[in-house]
């Protein structure tokens, strides 16, 4: 099995920076972690939150702590300096490569997508944003890591797109109908859905507009170099 990862994300319209923060860790004992946080608002004072929330969780990740003590900590860290007054929604996605398993951490409204090559569940058990009540704990899904296995997290910007033009994004059956073609990789499909919601909004998003895709996908490849990719535009 390969695994592929790819990150899509733009940020609200007309607005310079986007409030959302992606962050990765090599986790120490196998395996690799995303945390994707959406600070509350957008802009500059957005960026600082989730900047914030993203290397707390990153550190303690870094350090072995398990996923769900590190989204708490994280929420304790964020309650503290803020004096509960600012929220922000968190995702952490691991690969464990010594359960293996695939684990997924809520602190947010936004479902997350898993599919196992057939159909596409929605984790969407009840879930708080982070940093403004007293006690809080995350949503957390572990599954068994498996070939053609898919999963999905986004912020609000991918959820809400087209709603003020009166159309909703059904983005399960959107992730669905793409995953019709086994071949498509994860950059593909999460640029996919990144268009579409781009669509959904008339090309302004309405919001940060982040999506991470995992995906497992059969070995082609015989080498075991790992590589990583970015584009990154620069005005």
């Amino acid at each position: 099995m390969e695994l592929q990862v790819a990150v899509a994300k733009v940020s609200k319209w007309a607005v310079r920076e986007s409030g959302d923060t992606l962050e990765m860790i090599e986790r120490p004992h196998g395996g690799i972690s995303f945390v994707l946080v959406d600070g509350q608002h957008t802009g500059h004072g957005a960026k600082q939150i989730s900047n914030l929330v993203a290397r707390k969780a990153i550190s303690l990740l870094a350090e072995g702590v398990r996923d769900g003590a590190a989204a708490r900590a994280a929420h304790d860290y964020l309650y503290t300096q803020y004096d509960g007054k600012v929220s922000a929604e968190l995702h952490i996605v691991s690969i464990d490569l010594v359960s293996k398993t695939i684990v997924i951490s809520r602190n947010s409204h936004c479902p997350a997508l898993v599919s196992d090559g057939g159909a596409v569940h929605l984790l969407d058990e009840p879930s708080q944003a982070i940093g403004v009540h007293r006690r809080m704990k995350p949503v957390i899904a572990e599954l068994p890591l498996a070939a053609r296995m898919t999963v999905v997290v986004f912020t609000d910007g991918v959820l809400d797109a087209g709603i003020r033009y009166g159309q909703k994004f059904d983005i399960a059956a959107f992730v669905k109908s793409q995953l019709c073609d086994e071949t498509i990789g994860a950059p593909e499909l999460a640029d996919a859905i990144l268009a579409r919601a781009n669509e959904l909004d008339r090309g302004r998003a309405n919001d940060d507009t982040s999506v991470l895709v995992v995906r497992v996908v059969p070995r082609t490849d015989t080498s075991d170099a790992r590589r990583l990719t970015l584009r990154f535009p620069i005005e």
